[in-house]
């Protein structure tokens, strides 16, 4: 008697860079019992692509333009808390991996992990629930300085990215919606909160955060 198989675990990827994607999506096509149903170059094309798709695992980046990966994550996972969010990034601070899993990750890969992680990270938030790779796991483990999140708001880390990456206060009003004096009041009270009194010293402190690459 035939035993039916187990239906394939259907992921979608979500990175920027169009080799990054082909290069994963290559990996995990060897990968028995794993298929790769979508691609999407940033957050709001992953977000439609989980709609009309409804996969088993997202693998996204976090940088990425337009909408990041982490808002991405978190508004799947408010209306889709079923779908396995598994992070790959470039970035490694606890930061980033604290606020990835604040908005709905069960994991969390680094880029330069060896290709094997990548199948243990899908089949293990599919079987357990979460994957973290050893480095992070280690990481979290040890005591850490304070996050972005527990010094500042959502909204303050937004401006915060846009004024590390040399917008203008009306560029940061337009695209977030807000007057060009709302900006400039967050962006005085993002110093006084960090007790940092330049754009420069912001910059630098986003670069060390982990929210814009250096």
């Amino acid at each position: 008697m035939k035993t039916t198989p187990p239906p394939k675990i259907r992921v979608v990827l979500a990175d920027d860079h169009d080799l990054v994607r082909s290069g994963i999506k290559a990996l995990l096509s060897m990968v028995d019992g794993v298929e790769v149903i979508a691609e999407a170059r940033d957050g709001k094309e992953l977000i439609a692509l989980v709609e009309d798709l409804m996969p088993d695992v997202v693998m996204t980046d976090i940088s990425m333009p337009g909408m990041d990966g982490i808002t991405a994550i978190s508004e799947i996972h408010g209306k889709h808390p079923q779908v396995r969010m598994l992070v790959l990034s470039m970035y490694d601070t606890v930061d980033f991996v604290k606020r990835a899993v604040a908005n709905g990750a069960c994991g969390y890969l680094m880029k330069d992990a060896p290709p094997f992680e990548l199948e243990q990270a899908v089949r293990s938030v599919m079987a357990t629930g979460s994957y973290f790779s050893p480095a992070i796991a280690q990481r979290l483990l040890q005591p850490s300085e304070p996050t972005v999140d527990d010094e500042l708001t959502h909204r303050q880390v937004e401006i915060l990215k846009l004024i590390a990456q040399g917008r203008a206060s009306k560029e940061i009003a337009y695209e977030l919606g807000l007057s060009p004096k709302t900006v400039d009041v967050h962006r005085a009270r993002i110093m006084e909160r960090l007790r940092l009194n330049d754009i420069a010293s912001l910059t630098l402190y986003a670069v060390r955060k982990g929210l814009v690459k250096p």
